[in-house]
């Protein structure tokens, strides 16, 4: 059901209801399938029976109907995947953050001073707990042999202590794969440590020469708890998911908060990369 907090800009919409709204604010007809959708709309007071919508809805709307900047994302962990973002429109910043096991996700209006702070807050970005340990700061394999020990921690699940679940990963690390010691021990490690694994892309209209276009740019980051955070270096982000094989080259390296926070900054376009909008542009 969605629902709305009026003071601090907050809405909690499912998808079917973000479509309902936008279909309103741009003056078409609702589809009769979103019909329920519609219902539940006027159910929870945003919007009235003729398809009005509350003001305090329009900013946010304003932004979804023409963003320049889209932020998406995706992280996945034992609770499943889950699909953050945010957008960056001319006036407004709009957040929206995803919550395990329900459909719909909490849509908020950001102050744009505080954009990289939230991105980095959607990520749970802290200090780096543990002290580098340049022996163990790159690690390198396959795409393949770590799906494998991501399935064997999936087959883990019912492991009686923390000991038996990293033998069983290490085992489908080490079975029929090439990943020689100490690396497997360590992979198997960051595995079992494996709080989430996410990557965040910045997609804007840009140019490239005389030619309009999409620009995107992008990275991504296990995040070990104990063990730190990693960033993926291979395969290197933004990449379509259909050129990745099991045989793709796999990198991880060490870094701390800091670097992450300077990634997630770089992340954003500066105002020479972006097109304008404007009709003509």
């Amino acid at each position: 059901m969605p629902s709305f907090d009026i003071s601090r800009s907050r809405f909690r919409l499912a998808d079917d209801h973000l479509i309902v709204l936008c279909e309103l604010a741009a003056g078409n007809e609702v589809p009769e399938d979103l019909g329920t959708a519609r219902k539940e709309l006027v159910d929870s007071g945003l919007i009235n029976p003729g398809g009005e919508l509350v003001h305090a809805l329009l900013p946010l709307l304003k932004t979804v109907l023409n963003p320049g900047v889209v932020i998406t994302l995706e992280a996945g962990g034992r609770q499943g995947e889950l699909r953050h973002g945010m957008l960056i429109g001319e006036d407004h910043v709009v957040a929206h953050e995803a919550w395990p096991g329900t459909d719909e996700a909490e849509y908020s209006l950001v102050q744009p001073k505080m954009l990289v702070w939230k991105l980095a807050d959607m990520v749970n970005l802290q200090q780096s707990p543990a002290s580098h340990d340049a022996a163990l700061s790159l690690l390198d394999t396959t795409v393949g042999t770590v799906e494998a020990g991501l399935a064997g921690l999936d087959g883990a699940s019912r492991a009686r202590s923390g000991e038996e679940e990293r033998a069983l990963v290490h085992r489908s690390l080490t079975t029929g794969g090439t990943l020689a010691e100490p690396s497997a021990t360590h992979l198997a490690e960051l595995i079992c440590e494996l709080r989430s694994s996410w990557r965040m892309t910045a997609a804007w209209r840009g140019t490239s020469g005389e030619q309009a276009g999409v620009s995107a740019r992008g990275f991504a980051v296990w995040d070990c708890g104990p063990l730190g955070y990693w960033l993926r270096e291979l395969p290197e982000e933004p990449v379509p998911a259909e050129r990745i094989t099991p045989t793709s080259p796999f990198r991880l390296v060490r870094v701390d908060a800091k670097t992450i926070w300077t990634r997630i900054t770089e992340l954003l376009p500066d105002q020479a990369e972006i097109r304008s909008a404007a009709p003509g542009a």
